[in-house]
């Protein structure tokens, strides 16, 4: 497979900018900035906005997003946020008192909450999932799906570490149980391979400000085709069949839209976000997310054997996602280590007792000689 070469040509970072934390946020491609000012723009006009505009850029997107995570287009709904398509998901999700819901250990906060919450509600019981010894944290959630298990909630790879879940095992399990099957992707969309066909989870959520290149407050839900009559958190116009003929609108109409787009956030028409996605979008199937894996899988293996020279072991190759790297600091470590290195304008971020390295397709070599170099100067 062709690697992809540098771009940093498409984006606005500075020679002097090593930044290594698209975890946290991933920046804007300098297409999509445009692409948000002229969608924003339209409303300086607002009288020459025509009604198709309230549908098209979604029309345009929704295909775009299916494509991602190899899914059908009639499942994608935009949601502006994780916690707001995993409250969808929660709502559309049964569960009787006594059934388990397994989580990870460390899991993020909104996939966690959610599903507490649930719990209150319905009776059933956390569970939360750890590795130990020389079982990976894939295997022990494997192992801990029983015929009790009412739902797995998880990501493709955990945001502390970057420990990688077989998500092909995992819901085969769920389908063995019953269980259902809910997956937080928005660490691994658009640098990691998914295949949604392969996988067949009930709900899928991703955030798009991070791997995505996208906007904060945009993102999208999948629905399994046995989850796309449920219950919506909204219950606003422009998700009814006929939503578009704006001269029958108070011929209300119960009847929703096909497919997953009755789980469309309100004013989902959002005319400067959208435009923006959907450049960042366009360039990431551009390159291929095939090819952005092996890229920066290439990448960090280097770096890898690096920070394991320096005595900052990360989580094998085979168990980790390969766009992620979480270095396990010593305990020496100065607890101001991110903000000394911010300060020579390297960023990185810190998560637990892990230094947290997330490059993209603009992190140069330079980028990372600078990094180690640094790691040098403040570990010692």
């Amino acid at each position: 497979m062709n690697l992809i070469p540098n771009q940093r040509h498409l984006f606005d970072i500075p020679d002097n900018v090593a930044f290594l934390n698209v975890a946290t946020m991933g920046p804007l491609p300098k297409a999509a900035l445009a692409a948000g000012q002229a969608g924003l723009a339209r409303k300086l006009q607002p009288w020459n906005i025509p009604d198709t505009d309230f549908f098209s850029d979604t029309e345009r997107l929704r295909p775009l997003l299916a494509r991602l995570i190899g899914a059908d287009e009639a499942g994608i709904a935009f949601v502006p946020s994780v916690s707001y398509g995993l409250a969808t998901a929660a709502r559309n999700i049964p569960l009787a008192r006594g059934q388990k819901i397994l989580l990870l250990e460390d899991q993020f906060p909104s996939n966690v909450y959610t599903w507490r919450a649930l719990a209150r509600a319905t009776g059933a019981v956390i569970e939360t999932v750890a590795a130990h010894g020389n079982t990976t944290l894939s295997e022990a959630l494997l192992n801990a799906i029983t015929p009790e298990t009412g739902l797995v909630a998880c990501p493709q790879v955990r945001w502390t570490d970057g420990a990688r879940i077989d998500l092909v095992a995992i819901g085969a399990r769920c389908r063995d149980v019953g269980a259902a099957l809910v997956l937080d992707l928005t660490q691994s969309c658009g640098a990691m391979v998914l295949d949604a066909a392969a996988v067949q989870p009930d709900f899928a959520v991703v955030a798009g400000y991070k791997w995505l290149l996208g906007p904060y407050s945009t993102g999208f839900l999948y629905a399994a085709p046995h989850r796309r009559s449920g219950e919506p958190l909204e219950q606003n116009w422009i998700t009814r069949e006929g939503a578009s003929d704006f001269s029958r609108l108070i011929d209300y109409n119960e009847a929703f839209a096909p497919g997953a787009e009755r789980y469309d956030m309100g004013e989902r028409s959002n005319f400067a976000l959208l435009p923006a996605l959907e450049a960042s979008v366009r360039q990431i199937l551009d390159w291929g997310v095939e090819r952005i894996e092996a890229t920066l899988a290439q990448r960090n293996r280097a770096l890898a054997e690096a920070l394991e020279s320096r005595g900052m072991p990360v989580i094998p190759e085979r168990e980790r996602g390969p766009h992620y790297l979480g270095a396990l600091l010593p305990a020496s470590a100065p607890a101001d280590l991110t903000a000394r290195l911010k300060a020579e304008q390297i960023f990185v971020s810190k998560r637990g007792d892990r230094l947290r390295i997330t490059s993209h397709l603009f992190t140069s070599e330079e980028d990372i000689a600078r990094l180690l170099a640094a790691l040098n100067r403040h570990l010692n």
